[in-house]
């Protein structure tokens, strides 16, 4: 069992430390504020070769594995979460999710600019009434010759304001269930589609939420992932490998409320001594780091087996060990937050420092891509196989 990454993943690793604590920290204070990205972020991630870190280079994709894409995921996530939630939402909600249900001639039409950053991807699942309870979504699709009239509202879309490629659930057999879910492939001008209102959020600021609209949207029949009534098989392999990528959003969050404790207990004086120098800090940071290298370790473990299922290995192990390790790092986020904030004290609880940020921003790993009470659900049913 190796536990060290490989040296092209340390690499990767080396690089995007070097490009967030550059480019990206000096920004982040002021996405957070204005709730937007800069101009230059998008054309940045694309020269590092990121928008389709998983997609093989025959389609401008780096052809990397999903653990390369947990690195990315880890390290955009130290510096700026919301920056990596919308990167995250890109290339493997969208990118990765084609490239593995999509058929050749949708590889090749959608696929090299996905890649280059030319246009940029969502996944168009949730929606007003369905969230946790992803099958009981309400859009509609209807076939008409050759296209489909989808009808519906999704809502807490990632980059849904400004996304050019959207991978999106509708019921094509409202009475089968899971069995009557069908994916397409939407480009915003197809007629009848439109964006409604951007979501201002308490964290992620910057990463734009928004709503879909589908007033009978016309959409090619040749724009439907693996076949019809068949997006039940795009959606649960699209959530295993999108709980394990986002649960490296956590360990990025617990391991930048980490670093600032850290500095700050060793400057911060008080009683005449470092405050570091006292028992229940050191308790606190203490915890802090014990529990993150764990769920470090449990989440990467998720990563590999992810990468080998798609390949074809391990069975359904990853679907409770992707909910483990969101679960795990989601929590650990949250409760680092407020340990950080604890450990600041009143500076903690001003805008001025960045550690407020880390606290809004952690809380999405406990709601996004399932609570933390489905993935418990998720967790127990396949231990207990009921």
């Amino acid at each position: 069992m190796d536990f060290d990454l490989n040296e092209s993943q340390k690499i990767l690793q080396s690089s995007l430390k070097k490009f967030c604590d550059s480019k990206i920290r000096p920004a982040a204070e002021e996405i957070d504020r204005k709730d937007e990205f800069p101009e230059w972020v998008w054309p940045s991630i694309s020269e590092l070769g990121l928008m389709g870190i998983t997609i093989p280079e025959e389609f401008g994709g780096a052809g990397a594995e999903v653990l390369s894409a947990v690195v990315v995921m880890e390290e955009l996530s130290k510096v700026c979460p919301a920056l990596s939630l919308s990167w995250m939402a890109h290339s493997l909600l969208c990118a990765h999710n084609l490239f593995m249900h999509a058929n050749p001639a949708q590889r090749k039409k959608y696929l090299p600019d996905l890649c280059s950053g030319k246009k940029l991807g969502a996944l168009g699942l949730t929606e007003p009434g369905s969230g946790s309870d992803a099958v009981s979504i309400k859009t509609t699709a209807k076939k008409k010759g050759d296209r489909y009239l989808l009808n519906g509202t999704k809502t807490f879309i990632t980059n849904g304001p400004v996304a050019d490629v959207i991978v999106l659930y509708a019921k094509t057999d409202k009475d089968a269930g899971a069995k009557g879910i069908t994916a397409f492939i939407i480009e915003k001008g197809f007629k009848g589609f439109s964006t409604g209102k951007r979501i201002e959020k308490m964290g992620h600021r910057g990463s734009p939420t928004g709503e879909l609209i589908l007033e009978d949207c016309e959409v090619p029949a040749e724009n439907v992932l693996v076949g019809e009534n068949q997006g039940i098989t795009v959606m649960m392999d699209g959530l295993d490998v999108e709980r394990t990528v986002i649960a490296a959003g956590g360990i990025g969050c617990t391991q930048a409320a980490l670093d600032y404790c850290i500095q700050y207990a060793r400057e911060r004086e008080q009683f005449g001594k470092p405050i570091g120098s006292f028992q229940f800090i050191q308790g606190k940071i203490a915890d802090m780091y014990a529990q993150l290298e764990a769920a470090r370790l449990l989440v990467y473990k998720a990563a590999v087996i992810a990468g080998g299922s798609e390949r074809g290995g391990r069975g359904t192990e990853i679907n409770r060990l992707a909910a483990a390790a969101a679960l795990l790092s989601g929590e650990l986020s949250e409760q680092a937050g407020l340990q950080a904030i604890q450990i600041f004290g009143g500076y903690g609880y001003t805008l001025e420092y960045p550690v407020n940020r880390i606290l809004r921003d952690a809380k999405l790993y406990t709601i996004g891509a399932g609570t933390s009470e489905v993935r418990r659900i998720i967790i127990a049913r396949e231990l207990l196989k009921i």
